[in-house]
């Protein structure tokens, strides 16, 4: 179920936002128009088409992504209190398994993204972190309410949470980790999901 809802948010993340109107901060929306417009030559790149391009194609993903999410805070966010207690490679270690989880379970699926429409709700902005409300309207005819949560990290604004109809990514994968760590520990966690990208 939580990938359904997520799905809808991950596809308008990497490609919708480029299309956002001139309605909220420009701080925020210019500098995603420009990292997302990568993401969308990328997508309607010919050279990239195919089942046979499809590594370089998800490469080229990837690579794009590193411009519209902030992965080590997303991280931290899913990991929650257990963050702390890490060392600094071990939380380098995390973050890119993090992202490595993320990528295998959503990214692969954007190119499934066809054009579906945008409707933005609103926006607010305090001090360093801005949330960008948004309606995702489906194939079907039905709206998807999509919050991003996002921080300015070296004068760019980055997504570190998408909430998809009150559905926070980072706090259900935050509830599935602190499962598994209070029943075991942080290394059978680490341990579990380096079995799941292998």
């Amino acid at each position: 179920m939580i990938r359904r809802l997520i799905l809808p948010g991950m596809l308008a993340a990497l490609v919708a936002l480029a299309g956002a109107s001139g309605g909220f901060a420009a701080s925020v929306t210019d500098q995603l128009k420009l990292q997302i417009a990568r993401v969308i030559r990328t997508l309607e790149d010919p050279a990239l088409k195919g089942s046979t391009k499809a590594q370089e194609r998800h490469r080229a993903l990837r690579e794009a992504t590193e411009e519209v999410f902030d992965w080590a805070e997303m991280a931290r966010r899913a990991l929650g209190g257990h963050w702390d207690g890490r060392s600094g490679a071990e939380r380098a270690e995390f973050t890119a398994l993090f992202r490595g989880l993320i990528e295998r379970a959503y990214l692969s699926k954007v190119e499934r993204y066809s054009g579906e429409p945008i409707r933005y709700a609103g926006e607010s902005a305090e001090g360093e972190h801005a949330v960008v409300r948004t309606r995702l309207v489906t194939r079907q005819g039905q709206e998807v309410a999509i919050d991003y949560r996002m921080s300015r990290q070296n004068e760019r604004w980055l997504i570190n949470d998408m909430v998809v109809e009150g559905v926070s990514l980072t706090a259900n994968y935050r509830a599935q980790f602190n499962e598994i760590i209070r029943t075991s520990s942080y290394e059978e966690l680490v341990r579990k999901i380096r079995t799941r990208l292998s």
